[in-house]
């Protein structure tokens, strides 16, 4: 007896899948380029302290306002005669009043004029040299480490470079009436830290000479204003000095091949690459440990540590 084949529906019409079932999963926007504060406010605080400066100076108080820069135009605010500040600015005595350097004034007490004095300028043209070199060293280094870490290596290079100026003047017996001002030792630091920033994240850069020659020839115009203007050049090596060190603390990089998981989709399983190598590590480790000696050192030829524990206690001597 003959059976008919069993009856089969036709498949329905293929659809194809949506656009959506070929795309990879969406991933994190990539982070927004961090736009520099700091490094402008910085420049706004050095401009409004010498603004004060020249206010607190009053120089038609002293004399006429016709031997006076400026003195029928600026009145209070006008500059000392050219004879007596090349720079266009205040006397020492109004530097000194204000907070600036004196070695003998911060061994006698007066510590923080290690920290002033770095907000505090000599005259205009003083001012105008260091804030130019400020914006064209420190804009990229703020926009690649962040306010924090450039902030720290800016604050304690102008204390290296103070540290420097006050050792300078006690080897070299210099009249106790030499002031120092200026923010030519934090400066002169972020130059020292770009050359070892440089050292240390030497895999992420592409073209490594001209980023040398660069840092050459910033600090050479640097070092050239600063012969032109007599700028202290003790404050200049000290920051230098100190900056340099600094750097291999703050201003260290990812190596390169380096990616963050939270970049990084769930689906892409490959052997990640250390964010640091060893040779960083180790930088990092010599350079804090020589900054602690630098400034344990300074702090203790300035201050005569040896004099001051002979008039501790035995007690405190022995602890």
């Amino acid at each position: 007896m003959y059976a008919p084949p069993p009856y089969y529906p036709p498949p329905p019409p293929y659809a194809p899948p949506p656009p959506a079932f070929y795309a990879p999963p969406p991933m994190m926007a990539p982070p927004r380029r961090y736009s520099p504060w700091l490094v402008p406010l910085i420049f706004i605080v050095n401009l409004g302290v010498f603004i004060w400066t020249m206010y607190e100076n009053n120089c038609p108080s002293k004399m006429s306002k016709d031997q006076c820069m400026g003195g029928h135009y600026l009145d209070r605010f006008s500059f000392q005669p050219w004879h007596d500040n090349r720079m266009i600015g205040p006397t020492p005595e109004t530097l000194q009043r204000l907070g600036g350097l004196d070695t003998k004034l911060v061994v006698n007490g007066e510590a923080w004029r290690l920290f002033s004095a770095m907000w505090l300028h000599g005259g205009l043209i003083h001012l105008f040299a260091n804030m130019i070199s400020l914006d064209f060293v420190g804009l990229r280094l703020e926009q690649d480490f962040g306010f924090h870490r450039f902030g720290f290596v800016y604050v304690l290079s102008g204390l290296g470079g103070s540290l420097g100026s006050c050792l300078s003047i006690i080897k070299h017996g210099k009249s106790s009436k030499t002031i120092s001002v200026g923010a030519s030792g934090a400066i002169f630091g972020l130059l020292g830290a770009s050359l070892s920033e440089l050292i240390t994240n030497w895999t992420v850069y592409d073209d490594k000479c001209s980023s040398i020659m660069i840092i050459i020839l910033n600090a050479a115009l640097n070092l050239a204003i600063g012969f032109l203007l007599h700028m202290d050049h003790s404050a200049h090596v000290g920051g230098l000095v100190a900056g340099f060190f600094l750097g291999f603390v703050f201003f260290v990089k990812p190596q390169f091949g380096y990616v963050s998981s939270k970049y990084m989709p769930t689906y892409h399983q490959v052997k990640r690459t250390a964010r640091h190598n060893f040779c960083q590590y180790f930088l990092g480790v010599l350079g804090l440990v020589a900054c602690i000696i630098l400034y344990a050192t300074a702090f203790g030829k300035l201050f005569n540590i040896k004099e001051i524990k002979q008039h501790l206690p035995d007690s405190v001597n022995k602890y």
